[in-house]
């Protein structure tokens, strides 16, 4: 499967220590899920988009330090490309920004989140079991690093998941695009650099109980194998 990553963020090298970025965390979820798995990158918050969407099988999308809602061209841009992925049924998952411009490009709603900041491990409740999620889970823990959420559903979703701090949590729209608002590829030791370097924001209390809900084990396993079966089954 060839995969397409729209990057709306770069994170590689920006803390001492932790090497490697969305390239290598993307690709170590997906991997052991989907033999000959392979990756072209493109640099969405440059403007960088693919020439056609048939230029890969199926596309990612990552999370971004940028609101979906921000006046930058590149997002009406990545917005307009979404639209064009709809149309054409083809298969995609947004994790975090990426979750939420798919909401945004095809008619939902972002916002700032009136619960502030969803950070640290969270639970997320199932409301919908779908053939593509195995194993089958009633519940899953993920890391979380957002204060927008979605507060309004594009036409023809489906709520899969919800959280006590976020409403839509998953939500697929049509049958081939996929939104997840948590992080399921993000490593313990670059989740503990962002959330230091964003505790002024976050506030001290709520980013000291973010930092010690990283020792709890999360399912991002669990849901990576879900994505690379939802990308395999749709593409």
């Amino acid at each position: 499967m060839h995969i397409g990553l729209l990057e709306c963020d770069h994170v590689a090298g920006r803390f001492p220590g932790i090497a490697g970025g969305y390239r290598e965390m993307f690709a170590a979820l997906l991997g052991p899920h989907a033999p000959g798995l392979r990756f072209t990158y493109y640099d969405a918050c440059h403007g960088g988009l693919p020439a056609a969407p048939d230029a890969c099988d199926a596309y990612l999308c990552t999370g971004s330090q940028f609101s979906v809602y921000d006046s930058f061209s590149w997002i009406g841009g990545l917005a307009g490309f979404l639209q064009r992925l709809h149309e054409l049924r083809k298969p995609f998952v947004g994790i975090c920004f990426g979750h939420q411009v798919l909401a945004q490009a095809l008619g939902g709603e972002v916002k700032r989140a009136a619960r502030g900041w969803g950070v640290g491990v969270l639970d997320m409740t199932i409301l919908r079991q779908e053939a593509w999620m195995q194993p089958a889970q009633a519940r899953c823990r993920l890391q979380y690093m957002h204060q927008d959420q979605v507060q309004r559903l594009p036409a023809d979703s489906v709520v899969l998941g919800q959280s006590e701090h976020c409403e839509v949590a998953m939500l697929r729209v049509g049958e081939t695009m996929l939104g997840i608002e948590g992080h399921p590829e993000f490593t313990r030791a670059y989740h503990q650099a962002l959330i230091r370097s964003r505790a002024a924001r976050i506030g001290a209390e709520r980013a000291q109980a973010a930092l010690a809900s990283l020792e709890q084990p999360t399912d991002g396993p669990v849901v990576g194998r879900w994505i690379a079966e939802f990308l395999q089954r749709k593409a």
